[in-house]
């Protein structure tokens, strides 16, 4: 049996990657977090707090940040990857120098490149040595950072192409308030991942503009056979989008008020422009950029996506969110599983 996990490094310090580094950090492993920001690696260094993304959470004494990601990664067993999906690969660039051998790697940020339309996996194999291609895993599912870090009870999957890498890194994270599930989905479980925040967004339209629960269920429901749909084509598992993955972390986020996407859509339903709101936003709303590479996605897929479509004349061409939601009402009649 492989020995037990001992020290980790976490990359990206945002709301997720600080709450999985606390979790990490109070199990007693040995935790570097890698901070873009220098005024975040000196609070949690000096005042033990994420004062930025995690605010009033008190991180563990031996959790030790730095903005150095030669000395984040130095004797690390495993990494986890919590930089957002527009910064990917130009962190992924700046992090290789830096790995002399090959290292596990956990992705855990939930979203599509933007320019390229690729999932995180794929362009951590344009970046990252050929070597470390097989060791590649995601986590994912339904799991607010401040609920995790106020240790509530959270079930996610990891997914990875190793099973008995998947089982040395899942008994590395779980707890008796964090229960990880194995996978080897690694498609499906990024894609359920990344377009949950976009139909998060399309939720909050709807709870923006008053239109009730029957709508808000409705559309959660539609919106999981479009992401079906596209998962399938691009040869993902279907029954994945069913899982924590999937279904649960699509519900949490399309109905949770800790939810930055749906928060983004509320405020667009009700009326104010993308560009305020994102202007006085410090997180990122991976959904935002998400909605985009998934319409060229279903576009190269040639899959119907009209939720996708309508969110993205919303957040592109100014469309009325009540016009968007009018034209998908008013679509053909259709068969609900066709």
């Amino acid at each position: 049996m492989a020995a037990s996990i001992s020290k980790m490094c976490v990359i990206g310090a945002g709301a997720w990657g600080t709450a999985l580094a606390k979790h990490l950090a109070e199990k007693g492993l040995d935790v570097r977090l890698w901070a873009y920001e220098r005024d975040v690696v000196d609070a949690i260094n000096t005042s033990h707090e994420n004062q930025i993304f995690l605010k009033g959470v008190t991180l563990p004494y031996s959790l030790i940040a730095t903005a150095s990601l030669e000395e984040a990664t130095r004797s690390c067993e495993g990494i986890v990857f919590a930089v957002p999906s527009h910064a990917t690969r130009s962190v992924l660039q700046n992090l290789r120098r830096f790995l002399s051998h090959p290292i596990p790697l956990i992705c855990a940020t939930k979203g599509i490149e933007e320019e390229t339309a690729k999932l995180m996996t794929q362009v951590m194999e344009d970046e990252l040595p050929a070597s470390m291609h097989g060791s590649l895993m995601v986590l994912s599912g339904p799991s607010f950072a401040a609920e995790l870090s106020a240790r509530q009870p959270t079930a996610v999957c990891l997914a990875g192409q190793d099973t008995l890498l998947v089982r040395r890194f899942q008994s590395a994270l779980m707890t008796r308030v964090f229960r990880v599930y194995a996978d080897s989905d690694l498609l499906g479980v990024q894609l359920g991942g990344a377009l949950k925040n976009v139909m998060a967004l399309a939720a909050g339209v709807i709870d923006g503009l008053e239109l009730g629960l029957n709508a808000r269920a409705a559309l959660i429901t539609r919106g999981l056979a479009e992401i079906v749909r596209l998962g399938v084509a691009m040869g993902a598992d279907p029954r994945t989008f069913y899982g924590l993955s999937g279904v649960g972390d699509l519900v949490l986020t399309c109905t949770g008020t800790l939810s930055r996407n749906h928060s983004v859509g509320v405020r667009l339903g009700k009326g104010e422009r993308l560009e305020t709101i994102v202007s006085g936003m410090q997180a990122v709303a991976e959904g935002i950029r998400t909605a985009r590479a998934a319409f060229i996605l279903a576009l190269r897929h040639k899959v119907e996506m009209p939720i996708i479509q309508e969110i993205n004349a919303v957040l592109d061409e100014n469309k009325s969110c009540r016009k968007a939601v009018s034209d998908l009402m008013e679509r053909d009649a259709k068969l609900e599983k066709g």
